[in-house]
Parts: structure tokens; sequence; C-alpha cells
């Protein structure tokens, strides 16, 4: 990749810290603050990363892109946001570092079936129309460094290496691209990503309750359509699921 600044992209605001405890914190304060749409932190090193289900998402300085998003234009499904950054950081990953990228609903990037990347979205407070005023999302994609049971894109194979801002420069683009697409048409975007759909899933929910079936699809709100071996259809809500893992037989 080519050596750029981490301020040059345009429609976006950039702005890289050393250190902070979470990116997606300090940008829902940020936002609560007026930060305009398409603010973006990134940190070398996170003391307070999370992902799903308030899991710690920690990495070595410097090693992996660690960034937040702030977007105020708020589709009616929050979830597009997420979808495109992970297809916009896919993307990178296969054209500019040449790794096979697999999504995974509802919000991980894996490879060879091992996680490289999660994705965590968090809403700001509500408008008078009940929409949240913001949307932060933000990725954490392992370049350099994987914890045990992860990879990273060098671990992969990459063809090509990219710094933290290499990759994110890269990525911006792609989001708007997405985002300037019709709805159904990011919807099938997505869905075609996807490497859940076809597999045999066990879908593990609160209470000690799961979902065992064939993954057919996904709504245009989210949710994850499961027939399961009694012919039942399930649609799962991404808040509702603990553990999304393949059927073993």
């Amino acid at each position: 990749m080519r050596d750029q600044k981490a301020n040059q992209s345009e429609n976006w605001q950039i702005r890289r810290v050393s250190e902070t405890g979470s990116t997606n914190t300090d940008l829902l304060a940020e936002g609560a603050q007026g930060a305009p749409d398409r603010t973006v932190l990134r940190a070398d090193y996170q003391s307070a990363g999370r992902g799903r289900l308030d899991r710690a998402w920690e990495a070595p300085r410097g090693a992996n892109l660690l960034v937040s998003i702030l977007f105020r234009q708020v589709p009616a499904h929050t979830h597009v946001l997420t979808q495109a950054v992970a297809l916009a950081a896919a993307r990178v990953a296969r054209e500019h570092c040449g790794v096979d990228v697999v999504m995974k609903w509802p919000n991980d990037l894996l490879v060879q079936n091992e996680k490289v990347a999660g994705i965590l979205a968090q809403a700001g407070p509500l408008d008078t129309r009940g929409v949240p005023a913001f949307v932060v999302v933000g990725i954490g994609l392992n370049l350099e460094w994987a914890p045990p049971g992860a990879t990273s894109l060098a671990a992969s194979g990459w063809t090509q290496s990219a710094t933290p801002d290499e990759f994110l420069l890269s990525m911006l683009p792609c989001i708007d691209e997405l985002l300037a697409l019709p709805l159904e048409e990011m919807h099938e975007r997505y869905v075609v990503q996807l490497g859940t759909v076809g597999m045999r899933v066990r879908a593990e929910l609160p209470h000690d309750q799961e979902v065992v079936g064939r993954a057919t699809g996904v709504e245009a709100d989210g949710r994850l359509i499961v027939l399961d071996e009694c012919g039942v259809t399930h649609r799962i809500d991404t808040a509702d699921v603990v553990h999304l893992r393949p059927a073993v037989d």
C-alpha cells in the first residue's frame, strides 16, 4: 500500500491517539457533544477495548487496527452500518492483503474459521423520532498479532502487509461506496459474502436455550433465519445470541 497520512481521506475526520481506554467509549462521548458525521478515532493501544457481550479485546501497541467510526446518517436498520464496515474490511483484506476473509453472522470476520476481526456497534441517545442521533461502529482487526484461538492477516499469509493507517484509509472509500447503494443492493452484497448462510449452526441463546439447524438467510432487519431439524423456521436477533457456532453431528 502507499504510505498515506492519517488525515488524508475525503469526507472523513480522522484522529489517531497513542492510547485510550476504548475508542467506542470516547466517540460516544464526543458524539453526545456534537462530533460530526464520519468522525474517526484510531488508537495504537486500547486498555479497555470490548466486543459483543462485554468481551475483552486487547492487542499489543501498534500491532492491529483499533478504530471507531461515528455515523450521524443512521438508516432505519442500524445494523447496515455494521455490515458496511465489515464488508469494507473484508474487501481490503482480500484486494490489498491477499487474504480470503469470510464474514460470520452477525459481526465477525474469519479466516479458515478463525476469528480475525470483531465489530461492535453502539447507539447514541434517541432523538424525538425514536431514532439514534448517531451510531458508533468499532472494529478490532488483527493485522500482525492475534490472541490464542484467533488469527491475524500476517499469520494467514498476507501477500502485502498493511499498517493500521494504510488499512483504515483503504476501508473508508469502500464504506462510502457501500452506504451510497440502495438498501436492497447493500443487503444482497452482505448476504452473498456471509459464510454463515448454508451452514448447519448451533445458536446458543440466554437461559441455556439453543437452536440447531441450517442457516438459510438473513432478513432485511438483520435477523438470521435458521431452519431446524423439525422443519421449524427460527428468526434469531443479534441481541439474543450468546454464541453462534458450526453444528457438529
